[in-house]
């Protein structure tokens, strides 16, 4: 079949969509698989038990049911939904918005491929823009969602220290290099997948920096503040006239609902809601169904301050003790787990890439995610690249701590080979 320069580059296999058929298959493989790959959040009780009373308030009520399920929202999302998001954001953090500067999306993966390809690539009297990634490695599903190729430009990051096994990521603002042909800057806060969170003043100072550049500062907050707020820092929520900021119910608990939110000037939201139009008629509106009247009564941010971030930063610091313990005597490193549900490994000079180790791991039921995939728009080699993996320790903590022992038990066997 003859298709497209799109259709070819679908053709091949992303790097997200063979993770995505690797975990698949691992749900069906006759042995089980210890899951610290993928981006599924936990299963909070008390967040369980939440939705499902929302779920049965929902389909208590005939009309809400119906027009949930059995109605088109508008190609923007549901309004009431949209309306006590804007009114939230304005009263808790002063933010001057209303329902125009906010759009829903089917989840926020659709969200940065709406976005990405608006700001960047290819235009009509032929110049090309490019996405900037100050800090890397960023999040694996911005990969592939380009629709010309070189797409992105990224810049490698300082690395602090810490101590013997605690490194962090910084931008390096001293070599930050905004060129004429960046369309936008985009950041994700926490970061996945080092779980990093950029200060207020990094932050700040990158808004300044793209605002002198006349171009949007895209923040990435599935896991941020103020909801789901799995982030275990000093960290405030931005946003002004010059930044999107992308959201999403997902680590809420809601994953399976896909609905995603970004906030954002109104000519912004006016073109993703005809993209919407064009790609989907409109985003779902059980997501909205379900959260409209948490959101409306502010509990949201209760559930996020004391539920949600509590849970995680929990699991945060069991999985990093047993990290410690089990990786005694491997040169290993770990960043500093800042936010979001997964631990960033790095272990400097090992023998084999990352897809090597993914692979060995794989063979004896444990599921990461190799770390190559992370470091979209770097054009020079750098060994960091393939000495990284990703944990995810959102899971059940007995697959956790297996998975954990599995891991350094083979990381020492690779340390063991011949060169």
């Amino acid at each position: 079949m003859n298709v497209s320069k799109f259709g070819k580059k679908i053709a091949v296999q992303s790097g997200i969509g063979q993770l995505m058929d690797d975990l698949g298959a691992a749900q069906s493989a006759e042995h089980e698989m210890l899951m610290l790959g993928g981006g599924n959040p936990a299963h909070i009780p008390e967040v369980d038990r939440w939705l499902r009373q929302s779920m049965e308030a929902l389909l208590a009520d005939g009309n809400r049911f119906k027009r949930a399920i059995g109605n088109y929202d508008p190609p923007e999302g549901n309004a009431e939904f949209i309306e006590v998001v804007a009114s939230l954001l304005r009263g808790r953090f002063g933010w001057d918005i209303g329902p125009q500067n906010i759009a829903l999306t089917s989840g926020s993966q659709l969200a940065f491929f709406i976005l990405f390809n608006l700001l960047a690539g290819e235009y009509e009297d032929g110049t090309k823009k490019k996405i900037l990634f100050p800090l890397i490695p960023e999040y694996i599903g911005y990969c592939d969602v380009g629709l010309t190729c070189d797409l992105f430009a990224a810049q490698r990051p300082k690395i602090e220290h810490l101590d013997e096994h605690t490194f962090k990521y910084h931008i390096d603002f001293d070599r930050l290099d905004i060129a004429e042909d960046i369309g936008a800057i985009c950041v994700s806060r926490p970061t996945n997948p080092s779980g990093n969170v950029l200060t207020n003043s990094e932050l700040e100072r990158l808004s300044d920096l793209a605002r002198a550049k006349g171009i949007p500062l895209i923040i990435d907050n599935a896991y941020g503040t103020p909801f789901p707020n799995i982030i275990f820092t000093g960290a405030q929520p931005l946003w002004n006239e010059n930044t999107i900021v992308c959201m999403s119910l997902s680590k809420l608990g809601l994953p399976g609902v896909r609905t995603g939110i970004i906030v954002a000037r109104r000519d912004i939201i006016e073109m993703v809601a005809r993209v919407n139009a064009v790609m989907s008629l409109a985003p779902g509106g059980v997501g909205p169904a379900l959260l409209t009247d948490l959101v409306r009564s502010g509990r949201i941010i209760d559930l996020a301050r004391d539920v949600i971030q509590p849970f995680y930063q929990r699991k945060m610091q069991e999985v990093v003790r047993q990290i410690h313990e089990c990786f005694k005597g491997i040169d290993y490193r770990l960043h500093k787990p800042e936010g979001a549900f997964f631990v960033w490994l790095w272990f400097p000079n090992l023998p084999i890439t990352s897809q090597q180790l993914y692979e060995r791991l794989k063979q004896r039921n444990v599921l990461v995610v190799p770390g190559h995939y992370f470091f979209p728009g770097l054009t020079e080699p750098w060994p960091h690249t393939n000495e990284c993996i990703r944990v995810n320790y959102a899971q059940d903590r007995a697959a956790v701590a297996a998975g954990v022992e599995i891991i350094a038990d083979e990381v020492r066997r690779v340390y063991q080979m011949k060169p």
